[in-house]
């Protein structure tokens, strides 16, 4: 007759079952204040966020906050100004991204080479990135503003205004101002992100291509590029995520304006939900404005993979 490992196993754990269930839940309790603090941050917001969505909750109407379906979600489908909003935020991230990722890439290869004083610059390249985005949105309205900013004049030295005026009243360029002010305020993450990915691509694969007669666009194609397209596929879809929820320079510089020209939806889910007080329906925006960007994020991530796996 055998008897079997785990037999005299239990047979030789003689502890107390309170002890024995001490032991077992001690890895839980170490991350137990993390759980709890996960919980109470984001998955209780979340919940109730969702919540509201299928309810009224208007906080200047003292009889709402019942169940109402899909009453939101049937509203949004016939509203002109969430459309628009929806637009605008497609011309707003797209944008933005794309001129922060340029200006941002070209800074990191000029960083990545060595010269007198580099660690300076990159501190003074990291500095926008530290600027509160409430005052680079003031400060940039300041610097639009023809009365104090010196930037419509120096547009209409170039002759690309007639007359020095405020570009954020006029409703076809007003979103170049948002724009402008977010590509010098989210250029540093680019920056300092592919200048890390850079600084991790082996010298001596430059230099045999370099004596193989490869050029320096040759060698940017060749090496940098599929070096470099794994974190360019994060830091895309990092920066997409933020920036179409990022509404804080358009509150602050345009407020949505004229004409709701630079109404995003992140900006108008703050409108509605702050101005008009209508939780419920702002919740009902902005989860569908999450339902896009999961949509969104697992594209890049599956493009990202790819990347990796063709690797």
């Amino acid at each position: 007759m055998t008897i079997s490992a785990d037999t005299l196993d239990m047979r030789r754990d003689r502890r107390p079952w309170l002890r024995r269930l001490a032991d077992a839940s001690e890895p839980y309790l170490y991350s137990a204040p993390s759980l709890i603090l996960i919980i109470a941050v984001m998955l209780v917001p979340l919940t109730l966020g969702v919540s509201y969505a299928f309810r009224d909750i208007q906080l200047l109407n003292p009889f709402s906050g019942g169940f109402i379906g899909l009453d939101h979600f049937r509203e949004l489908s016939g509203d002109a100004a969430f459309y628009g909003a929806l637009r605008n935020t497609l011309w707003w991230t797209g944008a933005s991204v794309v001129l922060q990722f340029v200006f941002g890439l070209i800074l990191a290869l000029l960083l990545d080479k060595p010269f007198p004083g580099r660690a300076i610059a990159q501190a003074l390249v990291f500095l926008p990135w530290a600027v509160p985005s409430f005052l680079a949105g003031l400060n940039w309205a300041w610097l639009f503003n023809p009365v104090i900013g010196p930037i419509p004049h120096w547009l209409f030295a170039l002759g690309l205004m007639h007359e020095p005026g405020n570009i954020l009243s006029d409703p076809n360029h007003a979103m170049w101002g948002p724009i402008i002010a977010n590509v010098w305020w989210g250029i540093p993450f680019f920056a300092i992100t592919l200048l890390a990915a850079l600084q991790a691509i082996p010298r001596d694969l430059y230099e045999a291509a370099s004596i193989d007669g490869a050029g320096w666009f040759q060698r940017f194609r060749s090496i940098t590029l599929p070096f470099l397209a794994p974190t360019i596929a994060i830091t895309v879809l990092l920066r997409t995520v933020w920036i179409s929820n990022f509404a804080d320079l358009i509150v602050v510089m345009t407020n949505g304006g004229p004409a709701d020209r630079t109404q995003i939806v992140a900006s108008y889910i703050f409108t509605t939900a702050f101005k008009r007080l209508d939780f419920g329906y702002a919740s009902a925006i902005a989860l569908v404005l999450l339902a896009l960007l999961l949509a969104y994020s697992m594209l890049i991530i599956l493009l990202r993979q790819t990347l990796l796996n063709k690797d």
